[in-house]
C-alpha cells in the first residue's frame, strides 16, 4: 500500500501546504538561513511526533545548527558534532533515515544519549536532506515518547525533504544567477568609471587612452587601491568645486 492509504488525507494537506510556504519564503528573496528555519517550522507541524526539529548543515569548517524550533534541541545537536558522531551524522553519512531511543542510543553513541535524556528527548529521527546531488546536512526531529517515528513517518519525511530540496535548489539557482547578475552591473559600472576617468586624463593632459589607462593603473598600484576607486576619486576631485 503507499503512503497516501496510510496517513490522512489532512496531514497530506497539510504536507502540501508547508512546502508551499516554504516556496513562498524562496520567493520572497528570503536568505537560504530563512528557508531552513521555514523547514524546521514547518516539518514540526506536518510530522505528528516531532515536537521540536532542528536542521543541521554540514559544510566545509564541519557541521552546524543552522535552524531549530527551540533552543533547548541545539544542545543535542552540538554535542553530536563534538563527538563527530550521532545519529544526526550517521544519516548524512549513509543518505538515509536513522530513527533511535535514547535508551537504544547509549552504547553506540552515548553522548548523544546523554543530551537527549537532559532535556527529555526519547526518541529521534534524522532524514538526510540532499540539494542537488549534494549532502546539504539533515533534518532532526525530536520526541519526548520512546514510541514516535514509526516507518510511516520515516516515509512522510522522505517525501517533505525531497520536495524541500526541490524547492530550495530552485532557490539556490536563482540566487547564483541573481549574484551572478549583481556582479556584471557592478563590473560594468566599474568599466563606466573607469572610462570616464580616462576621459578627464585625456582631456586634461592631451594623452591617449592608453596613457591615460597606464596612468590610472600607476596609481592603483602605487596607493595599493583598486583601480576602480582610482578612477572614482578622480571623477570625485572634478567635480568638487
Amino acid at each position: 500500500m503507499s503512503i497516501e492509504e496510510h496517513v490522512p488525507a489532512s496531514l497530506l494537506d497539510e504536507a502540501s501546504e508547508a512546502l508551499e510556504e516554504l516556496a513562498g519564503v524562496l520567493a520572497d528573496g528570503q536568505s537560504l538561513n530563512d528557508a531552513l528555519q521555514q523547514l524546521a517550522e514547518s516539518a514540526s507541524r506536518v510530522i505528528p511526533d516531532a515536537e521540536n526539529v532542528s536542521v543541521t548543515v554540514v559544510g566545509p569548517q564541519g557541521a552546524s545548527t543552522a535552524a531549530a524550533t527551540d533552543r533547548k534541541v541545539v544542545s543535542i545537536d552540538a554535542d553530536q558534532y563534538a563527538a563527530g558522531n550521532g545519529p544526526c551524522l550517521e544519516a548524512v553519512r549513509i543518505q538515509r533515515p536513522v530513527r533511535v531511543t535514547s535508551d537504544g542510543s547509549r552504547s553506540q553513541w552515548p553522548e548523544f544519549a546523554d543530551a537527549a535524556e537532559a532535556v527529555g528527548v526519547r526518541a529521534y529521527l534524522s532524514a538526510p536532506l540532499v540539494i542537488e546531488h549534494e549532502v546539504l546536512g539533515a533534518l532532526n526531529m525530536y520526541s519526548s515518547d520512546e514510541r514516535a517515528f514509526d516507518p510511516f513517518d520515516e516515509a512522510l519525511v522522505r517525501l517533505f525533504v525531497t520536495a524541500a530540496a526541490t524547492s530550495i535548489t530552485g532557490f539556490r539557482r536563482y540566487d547564483r544567477a541573481r549574484l551572478l547578475i549583481d556582479h556584471l552591473q557592478h563590473a560594468l559600472g566599474s568599466r563606466a568609471e573607469i572610462d570616464q576617468a580616462k576621459g578627464v586624463l585625456m582631456a586634461a593632459h592631451g594623452i591617449d587612452a592608453d596613457q591615460a589607462f597606464a596612468r590610472l593603473v600607476s596609481e592603483s598600484q602605487q596607493h595599493n587601491t583598486k583601480l576602480r576607486e582610482v578612477a572614482r576619486n578622480l571623477l570625485a576631485s572634478v567635480k568638487r568645486p
